[in-house]
């Protein structure tokens, strides 16, 4: 295997800031982003790990492919939030999960506003 690939923290909050009417509230242990008041995502400096909104089937499927980099979190409301370790994830993937727990929360007139990441890699083949 190759050498691990770090996102840092810089580059997640990049990926997060590109998004549309995103609100960040700092808690005492980590950092939330939601928009238009609902929550998407979170982010733990001291593990270097995020927590992502997803489907109920994103969920169980990246945590099946690959429990080295996700966890599940928890469930509520009908999705499944994961848990993402950054020093095991490429920024392309993360950048999709990213836009997609932004996607499951934002409304229909934010999310047309915002390109979806996986277009623009489209040329780009995705192992698997």
């Amino acid at each position: 295997m190759g050498a691990a690939v770090v996102v840092g923290s810089d580059e997640f909050f990049r990926m997060v800031n590109a998004l549309v009417d995103v609100e960040r509230s700092e808690g005492g242990q980590y950092s939330s982003f939601s928009v238009r008041g609902k929550r998407f995502g979170y982010y733990w400096p001291r593990t270097q790990t995020v927590g992502l909104k997803q489907t109920l089937s994103e969920q169980l499927a990246l945590v099946a492919e690959r429990p080295d980099v996700f966890e599940e979190q928890f469930t509520a409301g009908g999705f499944g939030w994961v848990v993402v370790y950054l020093a095991g994830i490429e920024a392309d993937e993360l950048s999709e999960l990213v836009f997609e727990a932004w996607r499951l929360s934002a409304p229909e007139d934010l999310v047309a506003q915002v390109p979806d990441p996986a277009d623009s890699s489209s040329a780009t083949t995705r192992g698997g």
